[in-house]
C-alpha cells in the first residue's frame, strides 16, 4: 500500500494559494482515478483509491494540521495502515523551482520548507520521496508570497504544474518512481532544446 500526501493549509482563505499546490495536485490525481476524499481522520481528510488499473490500494491524504505540523497527520496515517517510509510520496510547493516546473526527488533536505521539514522530523529520515511544484522566487516577503494567490499570468503555469504532478503520481503507481522521475524531470530540458 502507498501513501500519497498533498501539503497545504485548510480553510477557504487558503484555497488557490501558492502554499496549497500539494492540495491542488492530489485533488487532480483523485479526479484522474475517479475517487474522492470521503473520509476524515489522522488530522486530515483522505480517500482510499481502489482502481483496477492500479497495482495496489493507495491512501491519498491532505493533512489539515496547517503546513508546519503536516508530519503529525502523515505519521498517524502511515502508522495506522502500516505503510513504510519508502511507500510515501509527498507533494508540495517549492520556491527554488521555476513556476510551472515540477521536480521529483528520492530524498534530501527540506530546503527550508516547513511542511516537509516537519514530516522529515516526525519520520526521522530525509529519505522521503517527493514531488516539488515550482512557484518561483518571491518578489516580496516570502510568507505573503506563499500565502498569496498566483497572478492571472501565472495561472496557466500553475495549472500545468499541478496537472503534471497528478500525472506523475499516476505514473509512480503504474510504472514506479524512477520512471516518473525520468519522465517529468526531463520536461524542462526538452523545452530548452
Amino acid at each position: 500500500m502507498r501513501l500519497f500526501v498533498g501539503l497545504g493549509n485548510p480553510g477557504r482563505q487558503y484555497e488557490g494559494t501558492r502554499h496549497n499546490m500539494g492540495y491542488m495536485a492530489v485533488d487532480k490525481f483523485m479526479e484522474l482515478v475517479h475517487a474522492d476524499f470521503d473520509r476524515s481522520g489522522f488530522k486530515g481528510v483522505y480517500g482510499i483509491v481502489k482502481n483496477p488499473a492500479l497495482a495496489e490500494p493507495i491512501i491519498v491524504l491532505k493533512p489539515e494540521t496547517f503546513m508546519n505540523l503536516s508530519g503529525e497527520s502523515v505519521v498517524e496515517c502511515a502508522s495506522f495502515y502500516k505503510i513504510d517510509v519508502e511507500d510515501i510520496v509527498v507533494v508540495y510547493d517549492d520556491m527554488a523551482i521555476a513556476e510551472g516546473q515540477i521536480r521529483l526527488r528520492l530524498d534530501g533536505s527540506s530546503g527550508g520548507h516547513k511542511g516537509i521539514q516537519n514530516i522529515i522530523d516526525k519520520l526521522g529520515t530525509e529519505k522521503i520521496k517527493r514531488i516539488r511544484i515550482g512557484i518561483g522566487e518571491p518578489q516580496f516577503d516570502s510568507i505573503d508570497f506563499v500565502l498569496g494567490k498566483p497572478s492571472a499570468e501565472s495561472m496557466p503555469l500553475i495549472e500545468e504544474a499541478t496537472d503534471n504532478a497528478a500525472k506523475a503520481l499516476l505514473d509512480i503507481e503504474r510504472r514506479g518512481f524512477q520512471f516518473a522521475m525520468t519522465r517529468y524531470n526531463s520536461i524542462k530540458k526538452k523545452e530548452e532544446k
